[in-house]
C-alpha cells in the first residue's frame, strides 16, 4: 500500500523514488503524473495511443534520470524537468513516425519551440488532473449529490453555458448555479490538500493566479 508520506509531500515520493525496489514510490509517482502527460500530449495533437505511449516512456525516462542523479531539483521545478523530457519524446516520435498526422485547431495548440507555451501547457493539465482528483474525491467520500457534481463539471470541464448544461441534466438555471456554488465551496479545501502534494518547491504556487482553487474563486 502506498504510504501517506508519499501521497503528501513531493520530497517524500522523490526521496523513495531513489529505492528501485520501493513499488510504492513508482506507482504513487505514476498516479499523479501521468494524468498530467497524456494531457500535455493531448494537446500537442498526439492521439490517445500515442499520447498513452509517449507519457509511459516519459515517466520511465524521468526515474532513469533521476536515479542517475541528473536531476537536481535546486535548479528547476519537478513539473519543468517532466515537461521537457515529454517534448523531446515527442519530437523523437514524430521523427520515428514520419506519416505521423498532426492535429490542428485546439487538440494542437501548443508550440514545442516555445518553452512558455510548453509550460503553459503542462500547468494546464495539471490543474486539470489536481481538480479531476478532488472531483473523485468528493463523489466517493461524501453525500454530495451526483447531479450536482455532473453540473460542475459540465460547467468546468467541457466549458457549456448555465442554460445547455440545465437542458442536459434537466435542471432549472438557478439550480445549475446553486451546484456550481455548492461544489466549488466543497471542493476547495481538497483542492487546496492536493495542490500541496503537487507542490514541489516551499510557496511556489502560492501566489500563482494558475492554482486551482483560484479558478474556483479561492
Amino acid at each position: 500500500m502506498v504510504s501517506m508520506d508519499l501521497d503528501r509531500t513531493t520530497t517524500a515520493l522523490l526521496a523513495a523514488l531513489h529505492d528501485s525496489s520501493n513499488a510504492a514510490a513508482w506507482e504513487a509517482f505514476d498516479r499523479r503524473y501521468r494524468p498530467v502527460l497524456i494531457g500535455f500530449a493531448r494537446s500537442c495533437g498526439l492521439s490517445d495511443h500515442d499520447a498513452a505511449e509517449l507519457a509511459q516512456s516519459s515517466i520511465v525516462r524521468f526515474i532513469e534520470q533521476y536515479r542517475d542523479g541528473k536531476y537536481d531539483r535546486d535548479r528547476g521545478r519537478l513539473g519543468a524537468w517532466l515537461v521537457t523530457i515529454a517534448k523531446y519524446r515527442l519530437l523523437d516520435m514524430r521523427r520515428k513516425k514520419a506519416s505521423m498526422p498532426v492535429a490542428q485547431g485546439e487538440s494542437a495548440i501548443v508550440n514545442l519551440d516555445d518553452d512558455r507555451s510548453v509550460g503553459d501547457a503542462y500547468d494546464t493539465q495539471r490543474r486539470l488532473a489536481i481538480l479531476r482528483e478532488a472531483l473523485q474525491e468528493l463523489s466517493e467520500k461524501t453525500k454530495t449529490d451526483p447531479k450536482t457534481i455532473r453540473a460542475f463539471e459540465l460547467l468546468y470541464y467541457h466549458g457549456m453555458s448555465v442554460q445547455a448544461v440545465a437542458a442536459d441534466l434537466g435542471m432549472q438555471p438557478q439550480e445549475v448555479y446553486l451546484a456550481k456554488s455548492r461544489v466549488a465551496a466543497r471542493i476547495r479545501e481538497i483542492v487546496s490538500r492536493i495542490e500541496k502534494e503537487f507542490e514541489e518547491a516551499p510557496g511556489e504556487w502560492d501566489s500563482s493566479p494558475s492554482r486551482p482553487s483560484a479558478a474556483l474563486g479561492g
